[in-house]
């Protein structure tokens, strides 16, 4: 299939299309520069991962199978968040295996869904992203990313491109955050204590900039860092591709 032929359905995400909708924006113009042709169902919500997580499975399901129906007839299904893609992805044929209408369902809808940076290198073969700034970065590998979807050399692969930019590497970079979405409600002394270790190793890289692929974990790290008054920017893996690019042509005079 060629990148002409590949029809992508947006999965935005809650917190993309509440607080940061850059990053929606970033990721269609990203998809659309590799070939493809980008919808975006007006239908879909929030995957469930939250209810799925908090033991409300009976409204966690109704959620999957909203997004089943949202996403139906689509090549691929493609989300900014390791999160989000991971639920799709490794959680609803779990939630769904004993609904007759909709496990087959869930299952062709997991091999369709990619998180972002996994579905332009892996599907994409994005390989020549021209574009430059001079930021040393360092980056966050959330724990969905890497452990519900294997995905860590896709974003690096990508940042590598990107002339002038510096990655330094965390020195426990596969140690959590401390969001873990209902985790931080649950246990804000203990999500806090690891926000601030997280933030401490970022500082002994001597990054300027902190890039992730998860909202959440960027919030999260972003909100502790501006009450410490560290000079830290954060950035969506997405949005810090898009800066680095010449804007795009449209045409206009």
């Amino acid at each position: 299939m060629s990148g002409k032929e590949r029809r992508v359905g947006l999965f935005v995400t809650c917190l993309v299309d509440l607080l940061r909708p850059e990053i929606g924006f970033a990721s269609v113009r990203l998809l659309e520069m590799a070939g493809c042709t980008v919808v975006v169902p007006s239908t879909q919500t929030c995957c469930g991962q939250p209810a799925w997580n908090a033991g409300a499975d009976d409204h966690a399901r109704a959620l999957a199978r909203q997004t089943i129906d949202a996403f139906a007839g689509l090549d691929y299904v493609v989300a900014p968040s390791g999160s989000c893609a991971g639920t799709i992805k490794r959680h609803y044929p779990t939630m769904l295996a004993d609904d007759a209408a909709y496990a087959a369902k869930a299952r062709d809808l997991a091999d369709r869904t990619y998180e972002l940076s996994a579905f332009l290198v892996r599907i994409c073969g994005m390989n020549d992203l021209t574009a430059r700034t001079d930021t040393k970065i360092t980056y966050h590998d959330s724990c969905s990313s890497l452990r519900d979807l294997g995905v860590r050399n896709e974003p690096r692969a990508l940042l590598a491109q990107i002339a002038g930019t510096e990655l330094c590497e965390l020195s426990d970079g596969e140690v959590c955050c401390g969001f873990g979405g209902m985790f931080s409600a649950k246990y804000p002394e203990i999500s806090t204590h690891m926000a601030d270790n997280k933030l401490a190793d970022v500082e002994s890289t001597g990054a300027e900039m902190l890039v992730g692929n998860d909202l959440g974990c960027l919030m999260h790290l972003e909100a502790r860092a501006k009450h410490q008054k560290r000079n830290l920017r954060v950035r969506h893996i997405a949005e810090f591709l898009c800066e680095a690019m010449p804007e795009p042509d449209t045409g206009k005079v």
